[in-house]
Formats: C-alpha cells, structure tokens, sequence
C-alpha cells in the first residue's frame, strides 16, 4: 500500500507537491451511467426535452467540469487539459423496461500530473446535468456506479480496470 501524501508533518491536509515530476502525456477515461424511465428515454431520443437537448448540454457541462476540477475537489491541481470528450451509450432492454445512458469521460494532459479527478467529475457532472433536465418528467433516476476505467502517464504506471 502507498503512503498517504496528502498530509504535512502535523497531520493537516496539503496539496502534493509535483515540481520535480516529469511532464508527461496522461490520459484517464472514466464511466457512469443514468438509469432513467421509458418517458425521459423517449425524450432524449426525440429530442423533446423542453429545456433543449439533453446529450448536447450534459456534454459541454462534462467538459466544463473537467476544466474546474481543481475548484471544488479541494487538493486537485489545476491542470491545462490537451482534450476533454464525453460519449453516451444506450443500454436498453424494452422487453424488462432497462432505459440506462452509460457515459464515458476521456480527459487528456501533459504535465506532471494525472487526470483521473478530471474524467471522474466530467462524467458525474454529465451525469447530474442529464438528471437536471430530465427530472420533470422522473425523479426516480439513478446515477453511477461512477469509476475509473484506465488511465495512462506518471510515475505509477497505466492502469485498467479488469
């Protein structure tokens, strides 16, 4: 197990220092999922969502929230981001009444350190952008589970989720 880094000498939060850490190009992909009804799956497809199109918002709120990670995820650094995308994936099975988005966040950098907060926020912010305009029509969603998928770059290495 690797030591924690988060903390300073008197046991108080700090952000990691990552001066002498080489640039490298990083990239993370993350995933999360909305699990929605058959009313709210017909709208996104439609495009008959009153508050605009759905896919299209969550999208830019993705990416937005990849760029200011580092504003409400207390110890991030603010990184420059090379590329920032966001893609949905239908899961449905009409026959058991399954209506689910899967969301992937790949988020891309070169410097000093990882993008794996930025791809999970990007995802979650999609997410929660897609239940803000559906939630008239079915509060009942449910998001996540929210995970990393991979990421590659840095000192520990890439990484795959089995």
């Amino acid at each position: 197990m690797s030591e924690l880094t988060h903390f300073n000498e008197q046991g108080r939060a700090k952000m990691v220092d990552v001066s002498g850490k080489n640039d490298t190009v990083r990239t993370a992909r993350a995933k999360t999922a909305v699990l929605l009804n058959e009313a709210i799956y017909q709208q996104i497809k439609d495009g008959s969502n009153k508050k605009g199109d759905v896919f299209a918002v969550a999208q830019v709120a993705g990416i937005m929230a990849a760029k200011n990670t580092a504003q409400i995820i207390p110890m991030c650094h603010p990184l420059a981001l090379s590329g920032v995308d966001i893609e949905f994936e239908w899961n449905v099975d009409e026959a058991n009444a399954h209506y689910e988005v899967l969301l992937y966040a790949t988020v891309k950098t070169k410097g000093p350190t990882g993008v794996e907060m930025e791809a999970l926020t990007a995802a979650s912010a999609a997410a929660l952008t897609i239940y803000d305009m559906c939630k008239a029509a079915g509060k009942e969603m449910v998001i996540g589970p929210t995970m990393l998928l991979g990421k590659t770059g840095g000192k520990s290495g890439d990484y795959e989720r089995a």
